[in-house]
C-alpha cells in the first residue's frame, strides 16, 4: 500500500507564490508518473501537471509559463512550484501517483488535497 501525503497549501494574494510538496510512503513500490491535479468548487478534477520517473512533464494550458512540476524519486516526493498566482487558481489540490503494478501497468493512488487559496 502506498500513502500520499501533500503539504504547501495555504493562502496567497495574487501574484503570489506557493509550493507543494507530495511525499510517497510504503514498501516494496516502484512510482511511474507522478502529477498536480485540482478541483474547485463546482467544477470536476482537472489534471494541473505531470511529472514521468525520466523527468518528462505535461502541463494544463491554464498553468504553463507560471507552474513548475519536478520529482525526486530517491524521496519519492514530487513538488510543484506555483507562480504568478491567480484567483482562478483556488482549488483543493492533489497529488496522484501511477504505481507500477505490471508492465505498462499502474494503479492509482491519490493524496488527501491540500487547499490552495489565491485571494486578496
Amino acid at each position: 500500500q502506498v500513502q500520499l501525503v501533500e503539504s504547501g497549501g495555504g493562502l496567497v494574494q495574487p501574484g503570489g507564490s506557493l509550493r507543494l510538496s507530495c511525499a510517497a510512503s510504503g514498501s516494496g513500490f516502484t512510482i511511474n508518473h507522478m502529477g498536480w491535479y485540482r478541483q474547485a468548487p463546482g467544477k470536476q478534477r482537472e489534471l494541473v501537471a505531470v511529472v514521468t520517473s525520466v523527468g518528462n512533464t505535461n502541463y494544463a494550458d491554464s498553468v504553463k509559463g507560471r507552474f513548475t512540476i519536478s520529482r525526486d524519486n530517491a524521496k519519492n516526493t514530487a513538488y510543484l512550484q506555483m507562480s504568478s498566482l491567480k484567483p482562478e487558481d483556488t482549488a483543493v489540490y492533489y497529488c496522484n501517483a501511477g504505481v507500477v503494478v505490471g508492465p505498462g501497468r499502474f494503479d492509482d493512488y491519490w493524496g488527501q488535497g491540500t487547499q490552495v487559496t489565491v485571494s486578496s
